[in-house]
């Protein structure tokens, strides 16, 4: 079966519809984008793109490793600044989140 371009740049992949969750309405980098109630901000991020973010050290990117709240690796930014750890924030409507963050914050 031929993947669709979403599924060659997108990290997760959902398969089948989960009934009795409500589509959330959200912003990431700017892009309108929708995801399910119940997803976290992680699985909402991987479900449109590879990674999460840009490492601050380096040119590489992340896309969180533990995925359970102990790493501290999935660490993303909503448009007024303040950051969320993205695999144990739930998703909310209307949230604005930033996966390239300048360092001027």
């Amino acid at each position: 079966m031929e993947k669709t371009s979403a599924e060659k740049k997108a990290q997760f992949v959902r398969k089948a519809a989960l009934a009795g969750r409500e589509p959330i309405a959200f912003r990431i980098d700017g892009a309108e984008a929708q995801s399910l109630a119940g997803d976290t901000v992680l699985t909402a991020i991987l479900l449109r793109q590879r990674t999460i973010r840009k490492f601050e050290f380096s040119s590489t990117h992340r896309s969180g490793f533990c995925l359970i709240g102990a790493c501290q690796d999935c660490w993303v930014h909503l448009a007024d600044g303040r950051p969320v750890q993205a695999c144990t924030t739930l998703l909310e409507t209307g949230m604005d989140i930033c996966t390239e963050m300048s360092h001027e914050l």
